[in-house]
């Protein structure tokens, strides 16, 4: 349904890309999470199309467009049915591009930003370590200053893109007894002696994009890559993760609407006791509460996207829907497998797929806990 957040030209677009997915992505996608990763051609061509760059300025190749046409992006391409593939094409365009738009040099937005913009380089941010999660002051990975370089030792875990990401940019210790305020970020090449992939990480869900353990041992990176300012990572890394849960919250409730579509659809073909699982009771309340439920956490989403394209403090109240959104998705997805019932546990219905796929949103991006601490926090001063 239309929404008064959207204008004209924001529902243009969504028609133009879910009409892409529903060409181009759509019918390969259990081709592609077979495979364990969809083609890297992708990139490209959802450049072509202008989609990469609709949250950046002309002058690098983007449309100039709102954040309100990123989020139309990400709805549709959640419906492709593959969070794998929106996480991948997501995670090089709105969680490792922006770092370098919002604080890289021009020298960085040039070598690394504009190609992203036009697919041609895929970009992963790599902060999460196999010893530090949540807590990001944790790292361990440290950079020491020799020269014209930094020298990088450590490792990143759980990085989406990172078997075949072009860069990475990379939080660091550059003053290791500072805490937090002793983080940096580093854009780290593919290729750089010193850097590669330990291994690509087998996982529940998400099986469309390739996730991976990197190691870096002296690997010596230029001080050309540092992105901003050094120890100032800390505080990069937060600014832009009101609009990375966004993100999560948006596709969150594009995954639990479709999820329900395909429950009505089976509820309405699924013939037992000689009528239409639709026809019974227990059937027809169990999809009036997903419906509910999605409502909820789709208003509760558009609020907190109003706020924070109006500009204004909207960190409690992106919390809150991405608990609620990513929470909703589960129990949506797990409803939508009961309905189906034994075929909802085969690997040939979607649904089941769905509900793998939903089960880390409660995980990404910060986890549930640490969303409902940043709640309390604001609350209690």
């Amino acid at each position: 349904m239309a929404h008064w957040l959207f204008q004209e030209e924001h529902e243009m677009l969504r028609k133009s890309v879910r009409s892409w997915v529903e060409k181009e992505i759509k019918p390969y996608v259990e081709q592609w999470e077979e495979q364990g990763e969809f083609p890297r051609q992708l990139f490209k061509r959802a450049g072509e199309l202008g989609f990469l760059g609709l949250t950046y300025p002309e002058e690098y190749g983007g449309s100039g467009e709102d954040y309100l046409a990123g989020a139309v992006f990400f709805e549709e391409l959640a419906r492709c049915g593959s969070a794998g593939v929106a996480a991948g094409l997501g995670a090089s365009m709105a969680i490792a591009a922006p770092q370098i738009y919002k604080f890289g040099s021009e020298e960085l937005k040039q070598r690394f930003l504009v190609p992203t913009i036009t697919g041609e380089k895929i970009g992963a941010l790599g902060i999460t370590e196999p010893n530090a999660g949540s807590d990001v002051a944790s790292i361990a990975t440290t950079a020491r200053d020799d020269g014209d370089c930094y020298v990088v030792n450590g490792s990143k875990m759980f990085i989406t893109n990172g078997v075949r990401a072009d860069y990475v940019v990379t939080a660091v210790k550059t003053d290791p007894a500072a805490g937090h305020k002793g983080i940096s970020l580093l854009v780290i090449e593919k290729g750089t002696p010193g850097f590669g992939v330990a291994k690509k990480l087998e996982k529940l869900g998400w099986n469309a994009s390739d996730t991976g353990e990197l190691y870096f041992e002296d690997c010596r990176v230029p001080k050309a890559n540092l992105v901003g300012q050094e120890n100032a990572g800390f505080y990069y890394i937060m600014k832009n993760f009101a609009w990375e849960r966004l993100v999560m919250a948006l596709q969150a409730v594009a995954a639990s609407q479709l999820a329900l579509e395909e429950a009505i659809k089976y509820a309405q073909q699924r013939v037992q006791f000689g009528k239409p699982l639709s026809k019974f009771q227990v059937t027809r309340h169990k999809l009036a509460d997903m419906a509910s439920l999605i409502e909820t956490a789709r208003s509760l989403t558009y609020y907190a996207l109003s706020l924070f394209v109006a500009g204004e403090d909207a960190d409690t109240a992106v919390a809150m829907a991405k608990i609620y959104a990513c929470e909703t998705a589960n129990k949506v997805t797990d409803e939508a497998v009961q309905i189906h019932g034994g075929y909802g546990y085969m690997m040939e219905y979607p649904v089941q797929r769905y509900w793998r796929d939903a089960r880390i949103g409660t995980i990404g991006g910060g986890t549930t806990e640490i969303m409902k601490e940043i709640i309390v926090k604001k609350m209690i001063k």
